[in-house]
Protein backbone atom coordinates (compact mmCIF):
# COMPACT_ATOMS: atom_id res chain seq x y z
CA UNK A 1 0.00 0.00 0.00
CA UNK A 2 1.20 3.50 -0.89
CA UNK A 3 2.15 5.46 2.12
CA UNK A 4 -0.47 8.24 0.59
CA UNK A 5 -3.13 5.76 1.35
CA UNK A 6 -3.05 5.78 4.82
CA UNK A 7 -3.87 9.41 4.50
CA UNK A 8 -6.59 8.73 1.69
CA UNK A 9 -7.38 5.22 2.56
CA UNK A 10 -9.87 5.60 -0.65
CA UNK A 11 -7.47 5.96 -2.98
CA UNK A 12 -6.58 2.35 -3.92
CA UNK A 13 -10.01 2.78 -5.44
CA UNK A 14 -9.99 5.57 -6.91
CA UNK A 15 -6.90 3.99 -8.67
CA UNK A 16 -8.92 2.07 -10.40
CA UNK A 17 -11.57 3.70 -11.50
CA UNK A 18 -8.86 6.83 -12.63
CA UNK A 19 -7.31 3.84 -14.73
CA UNK A 20 -11.04 3.03 -15.84
CA UNK A 21 -12.03 6.52 -17.19
CA UNK A 22 -8.84 6.89 -18.72
CA UNK A 23 -9.16 3.76 -20.91
CA UNK A 24 -12.52 4.55 -21.89
CA UNK A 25 -10.85 8.00 -22.89
CA UNK A 26 -8.48 6.65 -24.70
CA UNK A 27 -10.56 4.45 -26.83
CA UNK A 28 -12.73 7.12 -27.53
CA UNK A 29 -10.05 9.21 -29.07
CA UNK A 30 -9.07 6.30 -30.79
CA UNK A 31 -12.31 5.70 -32.69
CA UNK A 32 -12.68 9.37 -32.82
CA UNK A 33 -9.53 9.74 -35.53
CA UNK A 34 -10.77 6.44 -37.04
CA UNK A 35 -13.73 8.15 -38.01
CA UNK A 36 -12.88 11.08 -39.11
CA UNK A 37 -10.28 9.30 -41.20
CA UNK A 38 -12.71 7.45 -42.85
CA UNK A 39 -15.13 10.72 -43.51
CA UNK A 40 -12.13 12.30 -44.94
CA UNK A 41 -11.35 9.08 -47.09
CA UNK A 42 -15.00 9.57 -48.36
CA UNK A 43 -14.60 13.57 -49.10
CA UNK A 44 -11.22 13.28 -51.33
CA UNK A 45 -12.68 10.27 -53.09
CA UNK A 46 -16.22 11.78 -53.94
CA UNK A 47 -15.47 15.47 -53.51
CA UNK A 48 -12.52 16.09 -54.70
CA UNK A 49 -10.98 17.28 -51.60
CA UNK A 50 -7.55 16.59 -50.43
CA UNK A 51 -7.47 16.18 -47.36
CA UNK A 52 -4.34 14.84 -44.87
CA UNK A 53 -5.21 11.89 -42.86
CA UNK A 54 -4.54 12.18 -39.41
CA UNK A 55 -2.83 10.18 -36.62
CA UNK A 56 -2.69 9.60 -33.17
CA UNK A 57 0.16 11.37 -31.32
CA UNK A 58 1.31 8.70 -28.99
CA UNK A 59 4.23 10.37 -27.23
CA UNK A 60 1.67 13.66 -26.95
CA UNK A 61 -0.81 14.75 -24.36
CA UNK A 62 -4.34 14.03 -24.52
CA UNK A 63 -5.01 17.95 -25.19
CA UNK A 64 -2.00 17.36 -28.54
CA UNK A 65 -4.68 15.06 -29.57
CA UNK A 66 -7.93 16.65 -28.89
CA UNK A 67 -6.32 19.85 -31.24
CA UNK A 68 -5.61 16.90 -33.69
CA UNK A 69 -8.86 15.75 -34.06
CA UNK A 70 -10.64 19.72 -33.55
CA UNK A 71 -7.90 20.75 -36.51
CA UNK A 72 -9.12 18.03 -38.64
CA UNK A 73 -12.46 18.32 -38.69
CA UNK A 74 -12.28 22.37 -38.89
CA UNK A 75 -10.79 21.50 -42.49
CA UNK A 76 -13.43 19.10 -43.28
CA UNK A 77 -15.60 22.46 -42.27
CA UNK A 78 -14.04 24.46 -44.78
CA UNK A 79 -14.41 22.14 -47.74
CA UNK A 80 -17.88 21.18 -46.73
CA UNK A 81 -18.93 25.39 -47.04
CA UNK A 82 -17.24 25.95 -49.87
CA UNK A 83 -19.60 22.78 -51.53
CA UNK A 84 -22.29 24.47 -49.76
CA UNK A 85 -21.21 28.10 -51.32
CA UNK A 86 -20.95 26.50 -55.31
CA UNK A 87 -24.66 24.61 -54.52
CA UNK A 88 -26.12 28.28 -53.73
CA UNK A 89 -24.19 29.95 -56.39
CA UNK A 90 -25.11 27.42 -59.18
CA UNK A 91 -28.79 26.37 -58.00
CA UNK A 92 -32.03 28.74 -58.49
CA UNK A 93 -33.28 29.90 -54.91
CA UNK A 94 -36.05 27.39 -54.84
CA UNK A 95 -33.95 24.59 -54.99
CA UNK A 96 -31.73 25.78 -52.69
CA UNK A 97 -34.02 25.70 -50.00
CA UNK A 98 -35.25 22.50 -51.06
CA UNK A 99 -32.04 21.17 -49.74
CA UNK A 100 -32.25 22.99 -46.88
CA UNK A 101 -35.86 21.37 -45.79
CA UNK A 102 -35.45 18.77 -43.20
CA UNK A 103 -39.13 17.30 -44.97
CA UNK A 104 -37.47 17.01 -47.93
CA UNK A 105 -37.15 13.69 -49.15
CA UNK A 106 -33.57 12.94 -49.52
CA UNK A 107 -33.83 11.40 -53.00
CA UNK A 108 -35.05 14.01 -53.98
CA UNK A 109 -32.56 15.90 -52.86
CA UNK A 110 -30.11 14.02 -54.53
CA UNK A 111 -31.58 14.70 -57.64
CA UNK A 112 -31.25 18.02 -57.74
CA UNK A 113 -27.41 18.64 -56.58
CA UNK A 114 -27.14 15.79 -59.69
CA UNK A 115 -28.16 18.85 -61.89
CA UNK A 116 -25.12 20.50 -60.71
CA UNK A 117 -22.88 18.71 -58.89
CA UNK A 118 -20.31 17.90 -62.16
CA UNK A 119 -20.19 21.77 -62.70
CA UNK A 120 -18.77 22.16 -59.66
CA UNK A 121 -16.16 19.33 -59.40
CA UNK A 122 -15.50 18.84 -62.77
CA UNK A 123 -17.10 15.37 -62.98
CA UNK A 124 -19.15 13.76 -60.76
CA UNK A 125 -21.28 10.39 -59.84
CA UNK A 126 -24.63 9.68 -57.67
CA UNK A 127 -22.51 8.86 -55.11
CA UNK A 128 -20.71 12.66 -55.02
CA UNK A 129 -24.61 14.09 -54.93
CA UNK A 130 -25.32 11.45 -51.75
CA UNK A 131 -22.48 12.76 -49.95
CA UNK A 132 -23.32 16.62 -50.27
CA UNK A 133 -26.66 15.96 -49.48
CA UNK A 134 -25.82 13.78 -46.09
CA UNK A 135 -23.18 16.50 -45.23
CA UNK A 136 -23.71 20.43 -46.57
CA UNK A 137 -25.94 21.90 -44.48
CA UNK A 138 -26.74 19.10 -42.82
CA UNK A 139 -27.20 18.20 -39.08
CA UNK A 140 -23.83 16.60 -39.20
CA UNK A 141 -21.88 19.83 -39.42
CA UNK A 142 -23.89 22.14 -38.42
CA UNK A 143 -24.76 19.76 -35.00
CA UNK A 144 -22.78 16.95 -34.47
CA UNK A 145 -19.49 18.23 -35.58
CA UNK A 146 -19.67 21.50 -33.54
CA UNK A 147 -20.73 19.48 -30.23
CA UNK A 148 -17.48 16.90 -30.79
CA UNK A 149 -15.28 19.85 -31.00
CA UNK A 150 -16.76 21.79 -28.14
CA UNK A 151 -16.66 18.57 -26.24
CA UNK A 152 -12.65 18.05 -27.17
CA UNK A 153 -11.87 21.67 -26.81
CA UNK A 154 -13.11 20.85 -23.32
CA UNK A 155 -11.55 18.09 -22.48
CA UNK A 156 -8.07 19.48 -24.00
CA UNK A 157 -8.61 22.63 -21.37
CA UNK A 158 -9.48 20.45 -18.47
CA UNK A 159 -6.76 18.67 -16.01
CA UNK A 160 -6.91 15.57 -18.55
CA UNK A 161 -5.24 17.88 -21.39
CA UNK A 162 -1.86 18.13 -19.69
CA UNK A 163 -1.85 13.96 -19.17
CA UNK A 164 0.48 12.09 -21.57
CA UNK A 165 -1.61 9.62 -23.82
CA UNK A 166 1.49 7.57 -23.68
CA UNK A 167 1.03 7.29 -19.89
CA UNK A 168 -2.51 6.24 -20.37
CA UNK A 169 -0.86 2.30 -21.39
CA UNK A 170 1.38 2.39 -18.17
CA UNK A 171 -0.32 0.95 -15.15
CA UNK A 172 -2.90 2.29 -12.52
CA UNK A 173 0.21 3.49 -11.04
CA UNK A 174 1.35 5.61 -13.43
CA UNK A 175 -1.64 7.48 -14.17
CA UNK A 176 -2.52 7.81 -10.94
CA UNK A 177 1.02 9.54 -10.08
CA UNK A 178 0.60 11.37 -13.00
CA UNK A 179 -3.08 12.95 -11.78
CA UNK A 180 -1.43 13.64 -8.35
CA UNK A 181 1.64 15.34 -9.84
CA UNK A 182 -1.32 17.49 -11.10
CA UNK A 183 -3.98 18.19 -8.29
CA UNK A 184 -3.42 18.00 -4.40
CA UNK A 185 -4.56 14.53 -3.10
CA UNK A 186 -7.65 15.99 -1.63
CA UNK A 187 -9.23 17.26 -4.76
CA UNK A 188 -8.61 13.83 -6.52
CA UNK A 189 -12.26 12.98 -5.71
CA UNK A 190 -13.35 16.08 -7.20
CA UNK A 191 -11.08 15.42 -10.50
CA UNK A 192 -12.59 11.87 -10.89
CA UNK A 193 -16.00 13.39 -11.10
CA UNK A 194 -15.22 16.03 -13.46
CA UNK A 195 -13.41 13.13 -15.95
CA UNK A 196 -16.62 11.48 -15.58
CA UNK A 197 -18.30 14.74 -16.49
CA UNK A 198 -16.39 14.82 -19.86
CA UNK A 199 -16.67 11.30 -20.59
CA UNK A 200 -20.03 11.23 -21.07
CA UNK A 201 -20.15 14.18 -23.22
CA UNK A 202 -17.31 13.19 -25.36
CA UNK A 203 -19.17 9.61 -25.56
CA UNK A 204 -22.76 10.74 -26.60
CA UNK A 205 -21.09 13.25 -28.72
CA UNK A 206 -18.60 10.53 -30.76
CA UNK A 207 -21.23 8.18 -30.42
CA UNK A 208 -23.25 10.35 -32.57
CA UNK A 209 -20.51 11.59 -35.21
CA UNK A 210 -19.81 7.93 -35.72
CA UNK A 211 -23.53 7.21 -36.53
CA UNK A 212 -23.82 10.01 -39.27
CA UNK A 213 -20.37 8.84 -40.68
CA UNK A 214 -21.72 5.38 -40.89
CA UNK A 215 -24.78 6.86 -42.48
CA UNK A 216 -22.75 8.73 -45.24
CA UNK A 217 -20.65 5.19 -45.89
CA UNK A 218 -23.81 3.47 -46.13
CA UNK A 219 -25.52 6.24 -48.46
CA UNK A 220 -22.49 6.00 -50.78
CA UNK A 221 -22.11 1.90 -50.81
CA UNK A 222 -26.39 2.28 -51.84
CA UNK A 223 -25.05 4.86 -54.65
CA UNK A 224 -22.43 2.85 -56.34
CA UNK A 225 -24.67 -0.62 -56.39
Amino acid sequence: MAQSDFLYPENPKRRQEVNRLHQELLDCLSDSFHATNKLIGVLNMHLGCTLPSIEMKRDGTIKENCDIIIQAMMNIQKELQKVDEALKDKLEPTLYRKLQDIKERETEKIAIVQKVISVILGEATSAASAVAVKLVGSNVTTGIINKLVTVLAQIGASLLGSIGVAVLGLGIDMIFRAILGAVEKTQLQAAIKSYEKHLVEFKSASEKYHHAITEVTNTVKHQMK
